[in-house]
């Protein structure tokens, strides 16, 4: 779900636990809208990261450490002179608003207790990190917003600081049964949108999870609360939902978790009902003791997925654009190809006017003949310019042309085919790409193959990317190739003759080999590798996907075939879901 005002509420919880009473030790600026506080506390160091970036506003603690510039900038030096060795009295959170407010206390150069805050914005593209005193003034800010840039509120040392009231909405840890029945009733809207509309805090997506949870359609309107007896039915159990979800709030009893789809990070959420559980599967939802944790997961997972994504586009266009000529020509082909079925009639109405032409009237149109392939009579048009004899070398000239165009287009659109195929292989690679490495390999692959020219007095590049590794609870070690050169290395290489192979049937995909070191492998482990393979391949978003899979010595790699073609003739076949979840399969992955 979104960074709403229930995710910063389990968040200020946790750092009031964490943070409260420790002193700051460090304070840094890695980037412009960034800052990273190191703070002691009794139970031992802590980081805190706070990002202002208008894409990606975060709050988390961290144990990782991310330097910062070699001359500080000036807001992180002002913090410095004012904060440093700051004691945190308290870290709060205005309502359900997503701000997060840091108290400390410091002695100034006389030597007098100060108060000040760090008030920490989590508003999209309106986000701000801003510093201010024991009066609500304003020191200074992270970033500077004057009147020219918003009419609402000034940002700049100063000027009084406040909370901006853009909306009228309501705080739902103060809403009663009868207002919330009011709130929503009266709004011509969906359901979901009255929720989120209404109250501060709330997320589209949390609101639609209210109301699954409810049992209601987020997407109906707030008029199915005006029918008599099943309206106030339906609101009794919104409410009810609502009400104990502000409860859970309120008494900080969070449920941190991460909702996976294919394997994938889809949302978050820091309160998780039974509903939304059930609707993703148990299988797919990771949960976790700490809202910071799962915040440095969730964003470190989708920053690599979409950073990766970014990266690949040219690649992406090469092969679209490749893939796309080559659909159309193997479209013409076949269409020519069927123009040739022709052929063997014409070779039968030659024959026939050669055996039966002299029963034609000169000048006659048609002439009807037995087919002594199957005995029917059959009409022959004719050409009545012409002798019968004429006719039959028109006929078998046609027949030759076709013969030569089907012999022709056999080969062609064999070869056209297996070029398709290479390039959707290409494209499930650049799918399940997931470092700049995996990259590097398919572009080198590219290369190989004429689709990208290689730069002059360019070497080839050194491929550091490996295989995907994973470890069963049995203690199996099963290796998913990302791209067709690792593919071509695992199962020819790497793999043993009693090794056991897995590939989804007849779809573009990795091969999956399962190490078997001589031992017998369990019907989990079958399993497990059948779902890699399914998850890995162009399949992944099929509810069922069928894989075949054999030992490693009865797969073939043709001479002069495309990198990861390969052919077999002895194999099993079973249906397989691609949930790769740890859950589910009981995978361990180690580094690839």
């Amino acid at each position: 779900m979104a960074f709403d005002g229930i995710t910063v509420a389990a968040l200020v919880r946790e750092l009031q636990n964490e943070l409260t009473g420790g002193r700051i030790y460090k304070i840094a600026q890695p980037e412009n809208d960034e800052l990273l506080l190191t703070i002691k506390t009794l139970r031992g160091q802590k980081r805190l990261f706070l990002s202002a970036g208008a894409s990606l506003p975060l709050v988390y603690l961290t144990e990782n450490n991310k330097p910062g510039p070699i001359t500080a900038p000036g807001f992180c030096m002002l913090l410095r002179k004012h904060l440093q060795n700051g004691r945190i009295t308290d870290i709060t959170q205005p309502g359900l608003e997503r701000i997060v407010e840091i108290h400390v206390e410091h002695l100034n150069e006389l030597g007098d207790l100060c108060r000040k805050k760090l008030v920490m914005e989590l508003m999209g593209k309106h986000s701000n990190i801003i510093f201010v005193n024991d009066e609500d003034m304003i020191i200074d800010s992270i970033k500077h917003i004057s009147g020219m840039v918003s009419s609402i509120r000034e940002v700049l040392p100063g000027r009084s600081y406040f909370v901006p009231k853009t909306q009228e909405k309501e705080n739902p840890l103060e809403a009663d049964r009868d207002a919330f029945a009011r709130t929503v009733t009266a709004k011509a809207m969906p359901v979901y949108k009255a929720l989120y509309g209404s109250y501060t805090g709330l997320s589209p997506a949390f609101s639609h999870a209210v109301c699954l949870e409810a049992g209601i359609d987020g997407d109906d309107s707030c008029a199915v609360f005006t029918e008599k007896e099943e309206g106030e039915k339906l609101l009794s159990r919104l409410w009810n939902v609502f009400d104990n979800a502000m409860k859970q709030v309120k008494e900080g009893r969070f449920s941190p978790a991460i909702f996976y789809e294919n394997g994938a990070p889809s949302e978050f959420s820091a309160l998780t009902p039974g509903a939304l559980k059930a609707s993703y599967g148990e299988e797919n939802v990771r949960e976790f003791s700490s809202v910071s944790v799962l915040l440095e997961q969730y964003y470190a997972q989708k920053n690599q997925i979409s950073r990766i994504r970014q990266k690949s586009v040219d690649l992406r266009k090469i092969v679209q654009t490749a893939l796309e000529r080559n659909i159309r020509k193997y479209d013409l082909q076949l269409k020519q190809m069927r123009d040739t079925e022709k052929k063997d009639k014409y070779r039968i109405y030659g024959e026939l006017l050669n055996t039966y032409g002299y029963n034609a009237a000169p000048g006659a149109k048609s002439i009807e003949a037995i087919n002594y392939y199957t005995g029917e009579t059959i009409t022959i048009p004719l050409d009545p310019l012409l002798s019968a004899c004429d006719n039959a070398k028109k006929y078998f000239d046609k027949y030759g042309k076709l013969k030569r165009t089907y012999e022709a287009l056999s080969t062609l659109t064999l070869e056209v085919k297996e070029e398709i195929d290479h390039l959707e292989s290409i494209q499930t690679a650049l799918d399940i790409a997931l470092r700049e490495e995996d990259l590097t390999q398919i572009k080198e692959e590219l290369i190989e193959s004429g689709y990208i020219r290689r730069k002059g007095g360019t070497k080839k590049v050194k491929i550091t990317s490996r295989p995907f590794h994973y470890v069963t609870p049995e203690g199996f070690h099963i290796y998913v190739g990302k791209n067709n050169f690792q593919n071509d290395e695992l199962t020819f290489k790497f793999a043993a003759g009693n090794d056991w192979w897995f590939h989804a049937k007849g779809i573009p995909g990795s091969h999956v080999v399962v190490k078997t070191n001589g031992e017998e492998l369990p019907d989990s482990v079958f399993e497990a590798a059948a779902r890699l393979a399914a998850y890995y391949s162009k399949g992944r978003e099929q509810d069922k996907v069928e894989i075949d899979y054999t030992e490693k010595k009865n797969v073939k790699k043709p001479n002069k075939s495309k990198p990861g073609f390969v052919v077999y003739y002895t194999n099993y076949s079973m249906m397989m879901d691609s949930n790769i979840s740890p859950e589910v399969s009981g995978l361990r992955q180690l580094d690839s």
